[in-house]
């Protein structure tokens, strides 16, 4: 019995240990995120549209939120706010407003990746070359390892 009980602790701890590996990882290798002032200086840029983060979309939880004013332009995309940090974050635009996990999958077709989030607070993603952000209406953050919901916010 007491050797069930070490294996089941020892068990626990590794469990325990590897969910705050993955949750602590992104954080301690994110790049330096972009200052307020830089963050200031996109929206003064002359952004074409403006949308809202939100943490009360349908499938955003504790783990799993995004809150602040998302500007988007032709060149990029930035956000003055903070999103619930984790790893492998993308940058989406989509043809309509999306806050479900199945809302997600069923548009991700007609979609288009825009680049990684790295930081997790002020955030500024180069739009590619070829991309007309005015063919879409939102942008969602989507986590690609877990396949998770992260946060959308429709800006036209």
């Amino acid at each position: 019995m007491k050797r069930l009980l070490l294996v089941a602790s020892h068990l626990a701890a590794l469990a325990i240990g590897f969910a705050l590996g993955v949750y602590a990882l992104p954080i301690l290798i994110a790049p330096p995120e972009p200052s307020a002032a830089e963050a200031q200086a996109h929206v003064a840029a002359g952004p074409s549209f403006q949308g809202r983060f939100r943490r009360d979309l349908k499938d955003s939880d504790l783990l799993h939120w995004g809150e602040g004013t998302v500007t988007v332009g032709a060149r990029s995309i930035g956000l003055a706010g903070e999103v619930a940090p984790g790893p492998d974050y993308k940058l989406y635009l989509s043809p309509a407003f999306v806050e479900t996990e199945a809302d997600f999958k069923r548009l991700k077709p007609q979609m288009v990746r825009v680049g990684d989030v790295k930081t997790f607070k002020n955030f500024i993603v180069p739009v590619p070359t070829g991309i007309d952000v005015n063919r879409y209406t939102t942008v969602v953050i989507w986590c690609e390892t877990f396949s998770q919901f992260i946060t959308a916010a429709q800006y036209r």
